[in-house]
């Protein structure tokens, strides 16, 4: 009972204050500051459990702990049953018999309250090279299909240049971030930035989270723009995914590991920014139509350098 009364208490303390939530449910603050700690000292000493714990659960979603359990054993764990039950309820894991609504970010409860008018990009008539940009997250397939890769990409909306991206095995924040990171750099290398650009995305947790917005907000200064229904509200991410995973599948399919689905991207982004020739730029590839119709500063390197 205690530790319930602990875990409702993180899950409002900040919406309501900690000392109200306590007094709220009578629990002595003395103890709920020893649940904090016992509960930081058990996540420490089974992390690498939770870990296999997680894989296991992605592909068998319905899996209880005693189908969890010969998995683990399989793995190498040797653990007991009080043990992974203990963990599927400290850590709220998904489980579909046991799934739980998750907790809404501070940004998410913000959105979810029906507010229109998050769709900024919608409002700029005819944007100038490199003011909105678009991005999300797409699935590549790899390896004969048998394998799963992330790509995001950050597309610019009048020059059709991709100006960064990132691919890994997992859609996270880290692969967000990677992608942000390569994007600030080409620009900086053309002489800019980002600070009052547009980067508009749908509402994924990894775009309302705290990391994500920090990042964008705050250190590059740029502003967001969210999808208001989805993929219909960022059709120009759409259709470059779309085009771009059509013509590139054969060659993603044929890539044998991660760094081999890298390369591959990289040398696909080259062609498309560098060679492909876009009808929406009068058949002139992003380079040549930056070249030939967007004024750069003057301490722009050579296009050849921008990382790709």
């Amino acid at each position: 009972m205690t530790e319930e009364k602990a875990e409702l208490v993180e899950e409002y303390k900040e919406e309501y204050g900690l000392n109200t939530c306590l007094a709220a449910i009578e629990l002595p603050k003395s103890t709920w500051y020893y649940q904090k700690k016992e509960k930081v000292v058990y996540e420490e000493k089974y992390k690498d459990l939770k870990r296999s714990v997680l894989d296991v659960i992605r592909v068998n979603p319905g899996y209880g702990y005693r189908r969890i359990l010969p998995e683990l054993h399989d793995g190498g764990h040797v653990v007991g049953e009080f043990v992974v039950r203990r963990m599927l309820k400290r850590w709220d894991l998904e489980l579909l018999r046991t799934i739980r609504k998750p907790r809404l970010s501070g940004p998410r409860r913000y959105l979810k309250q029906g507010r229109k008018g998050w769709n900024l990009v919608s409002k700029i008539e005819d944007p100038q090279a490199f003011q909105v940009l678009y991005t999300d997250f797409t699935e590549i397939w790899y390896d004969e299909g048998k394998k799963k890769a992330y790509l995001m990409p950050i597309l610019d909306h009048k020059t059709k240049l991709v100006v960064g991206w990132d691919a890994t095995e997992r859609k996270d924040t880290a692969l967000a971030l990677g992608a942000l990171s390569m994007t600030h750099s080409n620009l900086e290398a053309m002489g800019m930035s980002l600070e009052n650009c547009f980067i508009h995305h749908d509402q994924d947790t990894v775009y309302t989270g705290y990391r994500w917005l920090q990042a964008v907000l705050i250190r590059e200064r740029a502003k967001v723009s969210f999808s208001e229904n989805g993929a219909k509200g960022n059709t120009y991410m759409e259709s470059f995914n779309g085009h771009f995973k059509g013509e590139s599948g054969s060659l993603f399919f044929d890539a044998r590991n991660m760094w081999e689905l890298r390369r591959v991207i990289a040398e696909q982004i080259e062609y498309y920014n560098a060679r492909r020739r876009h009808s929406a730029l009068g058949y002139l590839s992003p380079w040549a139509y930056i070249k030939q119709e967007v004024t750069l500063p003057e301490r722009t390197l050579d296009l050849a350098q921008i990382s790709a």
